[in-house]
């Protein structure tokens, strides 16, 4: 069974049925005897993610996982990764490459002394989403718990969202015509697994959160570390929460 977003919204007090994609992974169980698991209960829910730049690598195992989980055309990301270089500690001028998204992972660098390093990005799951406010026709809303999503039946393609958002993580798909982003594997999470992201890293640099979950480990990076968010300056809520995040990042 399958929900459209006015329907999620009407049953976010309620009892969550399955997405459109688990409903069609369990209908391939047919005649199982094995017992369904709890239903998901959206208001118990608030999902982030942690990054830790130090533990990042820049194996490009995370965009590789995403674009085979989420179909994610080629030459388009869900997530990517970018390598930053500093040259003789010069925040306010840092090279930035990303080559095919930093899937296949980054050449070696032969740059001059200084300080190199890797971010992911993605979408950040705003609480204050200025992609949410500007869609006219309301396809890109936020679900009770807390992540961003887009409603494909309702989505013009009009660009707005993609103008909005601070981050880039936006872009209009090359054969639906509708936006297409990062979906917190909603299909996954809601099914009690982890993204495709945070399952491949091999550092456990990417970690999915859940704030209103007491027993998180995210709590305890949070309480011990110093996090920061991208571009704060936009007051957008954002629940990606960076652990070493350099001062020369945009």
């Amino acid at each position: 069974m399958s929900m459209n977003r006015r329907e999620m919204l009407i049953e976010s007090g309620k009892l969550i049925v399955l997405t459109g994609a688990a409903a069609a992974a369990l209908d391939k169980l047919s005649g199982a005897t094995t017992e369904m698991p709890e239903k998901y209960r959206m208001a118990e829910h608030w999902w982030a993610m942690t990054i830790d730049i130090e533990k990042c690598i820049g194996c490009g195992n995370c965009v590789q996982a995403c674009a085979k989980e989420n179909g994610v055309p080629e030459g388009f990301f869900r997530t990517w990764v970018e390598r930053y270089y500093v040259k003789d500690w010069e925040a306010e001028h840092p090279e930035v490459d990303s080559p095919s998204g930093g899937a296949s992972g980054f050449p070696e660098s032969r740059r001059a002394p200084g300080k190199s390093f890797f971010v992911p990005k993605m979408c950040n799951h705003c609480a204050n989403s200025p992609c949410v406010q500007v869609c006219p026709v309301g396809a890109t809303f936020e679900t009770p718990d807390g992540v961003v999503l887009v409603d494909e039946k309702y989505c013009l393609g009009c660009r707005y969202c993609v103008q909005a958002c601070p981050y880039g993580c936006r872009y209009i798909h090359p054969v639906k015509g509708t936006v297409d982003k990062c979906s917190l594997c909603y299909h996954r999470i809601t099914q009690g697994l982890t993204t495709a992201c945070c399952e491949v890293c091999p550092t456990g640099a990417r970690k999915l959160a859940d704030l209103k979950n007491p027993k998180d480990p995210v709590h305890e990076f949070l309480r011990q570390n110093s996090v920061q968010v991208l571009k704060p300056q936009m007051a957008t809520g954002s629940k990606v929460y960076y652990k070493g995040l350099d001062g020369s990042v945009r």
